[in-house]
């Protein structure tokens, strides 16, 4: 395997055109989402699932007291293709794999639809896709990459705020961009490098953002299930313990 490639999203950068969205649906040939207005400022798709595998999320933070510092952000928002994914480690069949490009990548043959990845995701990006039954995410257009294309949603930002490549490569040109933003005094964190990931481990989809990551519904501490496993079984062993001695009570006083 060779080094992973992935995104680098840049928010500083973002319009908000949705060139992104419109690309990723119609070279994956993805159902529509509509045109129907969330309430949530020109967002229409919510959120990520089977049919939409980039969104693009839209952020206003409106100050009435003082209009100039009011600010309007967007995010495209995408499969993270974890160092450790939990939707690879929770799938019983095997369907989802990391392909030759370091992607986190879901075998549309194996997949049986049981949805255990779904919940296993600590950022809410697999969904089952109604249509077809089984689940469905971002594949970081794979057959693009076969044919050395970049995939359809970077090639297509008209300000390259998805920038694609080796992650290594990747990674360098983000701390490049936050050190060039501060020192315009601008607060800017990248979001997917560092210890905060714990047991996810990096992202090869990682974003520069210009606040918490709460703001764009981005866990802060994202967590694998797995994590929770060790003190569920201890709590199970212990319960069956207790049942245990309390069925020989009964049988040694009867």
């Amino acid at each position: 395997m060779t080094e992973p490639s992935g995104f680098f999203t840049d928010v500083t950068l973002c319009i908000g055109c949705k060139a992104c969205e419109v690309a990723c649906k119609q070279w994956n040939e993805l159902p529509a989402d509509g045109y129907g207005l969330t309430g949530n400022s020109y967002d229409n798709t919510s959120h990520l699932g089977g049919n939409t595998w980039r969104h693009v999320a839209f952020v206003e933070q409106m100050d009435r007291t003082t209009p100039a510092d009011s600010r309007w952000m967007m995010l495209s928002d995408v499969c993270k293709h974890c160092t450790n994914a939990g939707c690879m480690e929770a799938c019983p069949t095997g369907s989802i794999v990391r392909n030759e490009f370091g992607n986190v990548f879901v075998q549309p043959e194996i997949c049986n639809g049981c949805g255990y990845c779904v919940p296993s995701c600590p950022f809410g990006v697999v969904a089952i896709q109604p249509q077809s039954g089984i689940a469905e995410k971002c594949t970081l257009c794979y057959d693009r990459q076969k044919d050395g294309i970049e995939p359809a949603c970077a090639k297509s930002c008209p300000t390259d705020s998805i920038t694609f490549g080796p992650v290594t490569e990747l990674r360098a040109k983000a701390e490049a961009r936050v050190e060039a933003l501060l020192a315009r005094g601008q607060h800017v964190e990248i979001y997917g490098t560092n210890e905060k990931m714990g047991a996810v481990g990096n992202l090869n989809a990682f974003f520069l953002l210009p606040d918490r990551p709460e703001v764009f519904n981005l866990p802060p501490d994202p967590v694998l299930p797995s994590t929770y496993q060790p003190g569920a079984y201890a709590s199970l062993a212990a319960a069956i313990g207790v049942m245990a001695l309390a069925s020989y009570a009964i049988w040694r006083r009867r």
